[in-house]
């Protein structure tokens, strides 16, 4: 309760200064019936920016009740995810790692709990979202980390609705069990300003079917078939809150999030020799649990003032990711011999706790004035990041004797806890980036230009490495231009050009002093804190025409030179596994090229007579190039091409109406020292059937993953770098994982 009653503190510490609202501050919102219970087709947004965005509002998904903003995103131009059937966590905007995806929430960066400073987009429910925005190509008053582009995930505000509405449902899954989704929103004047607030509680469950079968080599002879059942259950809390009031002759936005993850995974797995499912076969069976509480919450003011003959915002933010994972494996090995089990078998068991906690302390201060010719825009924006990690475990490990002839009591408690290499280390980071911004234009015409300077000074303290390099500290300094027009060739017809410089920072991993033992097959991993940042030249042109009066279509061709990538490299020392294995590092490693074609489109069908018919169809086709010491390959993991394309069809007679999206995700290759893994989709169906009743209620039925859906991997293991140029398989796993239909039924009332 500590932290609502702060998000409440917070929304109306304001009050006693402040002035009445104008009485027509919310002349704009939208009525909450009109959003909720709506008997209109919406379609993307055209927007006006001059940097290369696209817009998509929550009625562009509503329909399809997606759960996450990640379950959103699916929907939109050249997101492709690598995440398990029926999640979406770390998007892959272009196809790339999700590190070279800038994820925004209302024009702000977010920290991310990875290594790789990535953020989960399944986080946010997509209850608390008004748009998303596709941001193609960097600014200067924006951070630069974003190569592959930006995902700006805009959150509900108080100025956008009007009135609330109450959402209750039930979700029915493939396991025939059956969770509830409960939420509401409200939005109004609440004293001098306007006031929203929100909560949800979601009920989550993923249950999955999982097979491996593991040979000696492709073609070669099966060794052993491994059925797993993976089941993901948890819920979801969410409570945010906003308030905007005149204050001290200038406008103060106030906001706050809180979203707890309360989860648990459970994945059973049964191994069996010689490719026989049966009970004299069974090998190996392996329980792992894992118990998951993770809570994000964060706390934003702004404060926007006319002074110093322009625009002055001050800005301030705090921001904390708190996770909590207790895991524990526990194996048997039955076959270990000739004899039955239990003679001289195995048992062995992993308890490990994680615990992570990343707070991030932000600040700006920005100025913009006209100037006559142009608009300059002039700041300095400071970030301050802690993360805490401490991942400790122990393993049990028992042989059992001949006899007994019944199954021993095994050990049920475990301790002392030690560290795992790499697991207790403090992260500090500090950055500070000023910039300027010149925009301007007239008629047909309209241009951006930028300078960004980002300032970064990090440190690393390692408690599991040795003590004479426990500590790692590095500093990056970059100078980030960036260029935009936006021409007009008629009312309907548009062009828009970009330049822009952007960077991508080492992973805290890569950067680690710790030594990672058999982190990669057989190979120990050390980090390396000499790296340098990869850092990319992009270049976006695009053209888009207006289809009528609500209808868009594009084209966009993207081209990124990155430099100084980071790859994995062979120290030539020994690994801990002895002869013909080795100590691997991160190195830059020259550079590496990224390009594709995006096509969307969004329209009604009224040139053919059907106005109430909504077509929607994006395809993006992505390449890239990149040498490694294998040779010559894609980036990592980038898919060969995202797909989708759906429609709506509206019965307003009836108050009713129905629609589907269909969506596939090419093929993807990633390759590191060890192992290469293929992985494929199929495709996925969802469809929507909704009745409005009056102008305040409506019922809609979804169902997704209605082709089951399955991702195909194939693993190409090796034990060291040699026997991986050569070809010689340590093992060759494919492994198919699939899950079922998923059916809900919710019911919105506005009010």
């Amino acid at each position: 309760m500590t932290r609502l009653s702060l998000l409440a503190c917070a929304a109306m510490a304001p009050l006693a200064l402040a002035t009445p609202a104008l009485a027509d501050d919310a002349a704009d919102a939208t009525p909450v019936s009109e959003l909720i219970v709506t008997g209109e087709i919406a379609f993307r947004d055209r927007t006006e920016t001059v940097a290369p965005a696209l817009s998509y509002g929550l009625e562009y998904f509503q329909r399809f009740e997606p759960l996450t903003a990640g379950d959103a995103m699916k929907r939109v131009p050249s997101v492709a995810f690598l995440s398990d059937v029926l999640e979406s966590d770390g998007a892959r905007l272009r196809g790339l790692d999700p590190g070279y995806t800038q994820i925004l929430i209302n024009g702000e960066r977010v920290p991310g709990a990875g290594l790789d400073r990535s953020f989960f987009v399944d986080r946010i429910p997509a209850e608390l979202i008004e748009r998303i925005e596709v941001v193609r190509s960097a600014s200067a008053n924006r951070s630069g980390d974003a190569v592959a582009g930006a995902l700006n995930i805009v959150l509900r505000d108080s100025q956008t609705l009007d009135g609330g509405y109450l959402r209750a449902g039930a979700i029915l899954l493939n396991d025939g069990r059956v969770r509830e989704t409960l939420g509401g929103v409200w939005s109004g004047q609440a004293g001098p300003g306007r006031l929203l607030v929100g909560a949800s509680i979601q009920g989550r469950r993923n249950p999955k079917e999982k097979t491996s079968w593991r040979y000696d080599e492709p073609g070669g002879a099966l060794d052993n078939i491994e059925v797993q059942s993976d089941t993901r259950n948890g819920t979801d809390y969410t409570f945010n809150a906003a308030y905007e009031v005149q204050v001290g002759g200038g406008d103060l936005e106030l906001s706050g999030l809180f979203v707890r993850t309360d989860r648990f995974a459970d994945e059973d797995s049964w191994e069996y020799q010689d490719g026989n499912i049966r009970n004299r076969d069974l090998s190996v069976t392996n329980d792992n649990n894992v118990d998951i509480t993770t809570d994000n919450w964060s706390l934003n003011g702004k404060f926007t003032r006319e002074m110093f003959g322009g625009k002055t915002r001050l800005k301030a933010g705090y921001a904390v990711f708190n996770d909590q994972q207790d895991e524990i494996e526990e194996e048997y090995e039955y076959l270990r011999d000739s004899n039955p089990f239990p003679e001289d078998d195995r048992f062995t068991g992993d308890l490990t706790h994680s615990r992570l906690k990343d707070k991030e302390l932000s600040l700006a201060i920005e100025h913009e004035r006209e100037l006559g010719f142009a608009t300059v825009e002039f700041g300095v924006q400071f970030v301050d990041k802690n993360r805490d990690t401490d991942i400790t475990t122990d393993r049990t490990r028992v042989t059992i004797p001949n006899p007994p002839a019944a199954r021993p009591t095994l050990p049920g408690v475990y301790g002392p806890f030690l560290p795992v290499p790499g697991g207790v280390n403090k992260i500090e980071e500090t950055r500070i980036d000023p910039y300027l911004m010149f925009s301007g234009g007239q008629d047909a015409l309209k241009w951006e230009a930028g300078l960004r300077y980002e300032t970064t000074s990090s440190k690393i303290t390692d408690e599991t490495a040795p003590a004479a390099d426990r500590t790692v500290d590095k500093d990056y300094q970059f100078l980030l231009p960036s260029a935009h027009l936006r021409y007009n060739l008629s009312e309907d017809d548009r062009i828009n050009a970009s330049v822009a410089r952007t960077v991508r920072r080492p992973g805290f991993g890569q950067i680690s002093p710790a030594v990672l033992l058999a982190e990669m097959g057989d190979n120990d991993f050390v980090g390396n804190p000499d790296l340098k940042p990869e850092t990319a030249w992009g270049l976006d042109l695009g053209y888009e025409r207006r289809l009528g009066t609500r209808g868009v279509a594009g084209v966009n061709l993207f081209y990124r030179k990155v430099s100084d990538l980071i790859e994995v490299a062979n120290t030539g020392v020994e690994g801990s596994e002895g002869e013909d294995t080795f100590l691997l590092t991160a190195r830059n490693a020259g550079d590496g090229s990224v390009w594709g074609v995006e096509l969307d489109l969004s329209t009604p069908l009224t040139m053919f007579g059907m106005e109430h018919t909504g077509v929607f169809l994006n395809y993006s086709w992505l390449d890239s190039d990149i040498d490694d010491p294998f040779g010559s390959r894609r980036f990592n993991d980038q898919s060969k091409y995202v797909f989708n394309v759906g429609f709506i069809q509206d019965l307003p007679t009836w108050g009713a109406a129905f629609g589907a999206t269909y969506r596939k995700q090419g093929d993807a290759f990633g390759r590191i020292v060890g192992e290469e893994v293929t992985t494929s989709y199929g495709a996925d169906l969802e469809v929507f059937v909704e009745k409005r009743f009056g102008q305040n209620f409506v019922l809609r039925l979804t169902g997704s993953n209605l082709l089951d859906a399955k991702k195909e991997e194939t693993f190409n293991k090796f034990n060291t770098i040699e026997e991986q140029r050569s070809r010689d398989f340590d093992e060759y796993e494919v492994e198919s994982e699939k899950a079922g239909p998923v059916f809900q039924l919710v019911g919105r009332y506005a009010f």
